[in-house]
């Protein structure tokens, strides 16, 4: 319940409810839940996600259908964008499944440097960056970038939405669109979390 309640608050905001869910049971002396745990509270979070956003998951699926089909304009293109940031962090979650990284990384001390270091980018852009770009503005080399930033997030410590947005605000977005595009590719990638944990 704890951990749960956890999740539901720091899931939106940019200061990683993974490492949240990490330091929970060093405070409390429990024993760690490990990485399944978490992505399944995670999965609670992505189905509110996809209540709020209903109107652009009713957009996901008519761009995927559209995109079977050979489109590549309007939803099906976001539709695109999206699969593309999906596929690094997949990949990089592959390898860090195969190479056992994540229960290596699960400390305190990792979680606070990645705290530390990635908050400052996270600041710098979001008060320097220019912020006229749109939805329509993004490109797949930006949803690339925002995507290969989202690996990052494999650190325990690194917030998955503080580094999509941070990405998404060096590239000029504004921090709406970058907000937004960063929950939407949430959809994709916990999906691919909680497959990667039954493997």
């Amino acid at each position: 319940m704890i951990l749960s309640l956890i999740q539901g608050v720091t899931e939106f905001l940019p200061i990683s409810s993974s490492a949240h869910l990490i330091l929970a049971p060093h405070l409390f002396g429990w024993e760690d839940q490990g990485i399944v745990i978490d992505i399944m509270l995670h999965v609670g979070s992505l189905f509110a996600v996809m209540l709020y956003f209903r109107q652009d998951m009713l957009r996901l699926i008519h761009g995927g259908l559209a995109s079977l089909k050979g489109h590549t304009e309007g939803d099906a293109r976001f539709f695109q964008l999206l699969v593309l940031a999906t596929i690094p962090v997949v990949l990089a979650g592959l390898a860090f499944k195969l190479l056992g990284l994540h229960d290596q990384l699960r400390d305190p001390l990792v979680i606070a440097m990645a705290n530390l270091v990635f908050a400052i980018p996270l600041w710098w852009f979001d008060v320097k960056a220019p912020t006229h770009r749109t939805e329509t503005d993004i490109t797949f080399k930006d949803a690339a970038i925002i995507g290969f930033a989202q690996c990052l997030a494999l650190i325990p410590g690194t917030s998955r939405s503080g580094i999509t947005m941070t990405a998404a605000r060096m590239l000029g977005f504004a921090r709406e669109e970058a907000a937004r595009f960063g929950m939407l590719l949430a959809v994709p990638t916990i999906f691919a979390a909680r497959i990667l944990a039954i493997l």
